[in-house]
Protein backbone atom coordinates (compact mmCIF):
# COMPACT_ATOMS: atom_id res chain seq x y z
CA UNK A 1 0.00 0.00 0.00
CA UNK A 2 1.14 3.32 -0.90
CA UNK A 3 1.40 6.23 1.57
CA UNK A 4 -1.44 8.66 1.83
CA UNK A 5 -1.10 11.66 -0.58
CA UNK A 6 -3.47 13.90 1.64
CA UNK A 7 -1.92 12.94 4.70
CA UNK A 8 1.72 14.05 3.28
CA UNK A 9 0.09 17.06 1.66
CA UNK A 10 -1.62 18.39 4.80
CA UNK A 11 2.26 18.11 6.80
CA UNK A 12 3.56 19.63 3.81
CA UNK A 13 0.55 22.65 4.80
CA UNK A 14 1.91 22.67 8.41
CA UNK A 15 5.56 23.12 7.37
CA UNK A 16 4.93 25.44 4.67
CA UNK A 17 7.10 28.46 6.01
CA UNK A 18 9.52 26.56 8.26
CA UNK A 19 12.73 26.85 7.10
CA UNK A 20 14.88 23.77 7.30
CA UNK A 21 12.14 21.41 5.96
CA UNK A 22 13.63 18.81 3.55
CA UNK A 23 11.40 15.92 2.47
CA UNK A 24 12.92 12.68 1.98
CA UNK A 25 10.84 9.39 0.50
CA UNK A 26 11.85 6.55 3.32
CA UNK A 27 10.61 3.25 4.45
CA UNK A 28 7.63 3.20 1.96
CA UNK A 29 6.44 6.79 3.20
CA UNK A 30 7.41 10.08 3.09
CA UNK A 31 9.65 11.66 5.91
CA UNK A 32 10.17 15.54 6.65
CA UNK A 33 13.66 15.97 8.25
CA UNK A 34 14.00 19.33 10.11
CA UNK A 35 17.38 20.19 9.84
CA UNK A 36 18.65 16.99 8.80
CA UNK A 37 16.66 15.05 11.91
CA UNK A 38 13.69 13.18 10.76
CA UNK A 39 10.69 14.92 12.48
CA UNK A 40 7.53 13.01 11.07
CA UNK A 41 6.86 11.32 8.21
CA UNK A 42 3.86 9.65 6.49
CA UNK A 43 3.38 5.72 6.57
CA UNK A 44 0.06 3.99 4.79
CA UNK A 45 -2.28 5.93 6.11
CA UNK A 46 -0.64 7.28 9.72
CA UNK A 47 1.86 9.93 10.75
CA UNK A 48 4.80 8.84 12.34
CA UNK A 49 6.08 11.60 14.69
CA UNK A 50 9.64 11.46 16.84
CA UNK A 51 9.02 12.64 20.31
CA UNK A 52 11.42 11.24 22.19
CA UNK A 53 11.34 8.85 24.70
CA UNK A 54 10.06 10.43 27.40
CA UNK A 55 6.88 11.99 25.59
CA UNK A 56 6.61 8.40 23.18
CA UNK A 57 6.14 6.79 26.41
CA UNK A 58 3.35 9.55 27.82
CA UNK A 59 1.64 9.56 24.43
CA UNK A 60 1.49 5.43 24.01
CA UNK A 61 -1.29 6.11 26.19
CA UNK A 62 -3.10 8.34 24.16
CA UNK A 63 -5.85 6.92 21.45
CA UNK A 64 -4.79 5.92 18.28
CA UNK A 65 -0.87 6.03 19.40
CA UNK A 66 0.80 2.88 18.92
CA UNK A 67 4.43 2.28 18.59
CA UNK A 68 6.42 3.31 15.81
CA UNK A 69 6.75 -0.82 14.42
CA UNK A 70 7.33 -1.51 10.96
CA UNK A 71 9.82 -3.81 11.06
CA UNK A 72 8.91 -6.38 14.36
CA UNK A 73 11.42 -3.92 15.74
CA UNK A 74 10.34 -0.84 17.69
CA UNK A 75 11.79 2.44 17.10
CA UNK A 76 12.39 3.71 20.67
CA UNK A 77 10.58 7.65 21.05
CA UNK A 78 9.19 7.19 17.93
CA UNK A 79 4.94 6.70 17.65
CA UNK A 80 2.57 5.67 15.08
CA UNK A 81 -0.52 8.07 15.03
CA UNK A 82 -3.65 6.46 13.38
CA UNK A 83 -5.46 8.67 11.17
CA UNK A 84 -8.57 8.47 13.04
CA UNK A 85 -5.83 10.57 15.49
CA UNK A 86 -5.15 13.49 13.23
CA UNK A 87 -7.96 13.78 11.85
CA UNK A 88 -8.83 17.56 12.39
CA UNK A 89 -5.80 20.19 11.15
CA UNK A 90 -5.91 21.08 15.25
CA UNK A 91 -5.02 17.18 16.27
CA UNK A 92 -1.94 16.89 13.24
CA UNK A 93 -0.77 20.66 13.73
CA UNK A 94 -0.35 19.78 17.71
CA UNK A 95 1.20 16.09 17.06
CA UNK A 96 3.55 18.08 14.51
CA UNK A 97 4.94 20.41 17.07
CA UNK A 98 5.11 17.93 19.52
CA UNK A 99 7.84 16.40 17.60
CA UNK A 100 9.46 19.91 16.66
CA UNK A 101 10.08 20.52 19.93
CA UNK A 102 11.67 17.11 20.47
CA UNK A 103 13.42 17.23 17.29
CA UNK A 104 15.24 21.49 17.82
CA UNK A 105 16.83 19.88 21.16
CA UNK A 106 19.24 17.59 18.46
CA UNK A 107 22.11 18.91 17.22
CA UNK A 108 21.69 20.14 13.09
CA UNK A 109 22.72 17.33 10.65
Amino acid sequence: MAYSESLAQRVRDVFEDRRGITEKKMFGGVGFLLRGNMCVGVWKTSLIARLGPEQAKTALNEPYVQEFDITGRPMKGWVMIEADGVETDQQLMARIQQAVEFVETLPAK
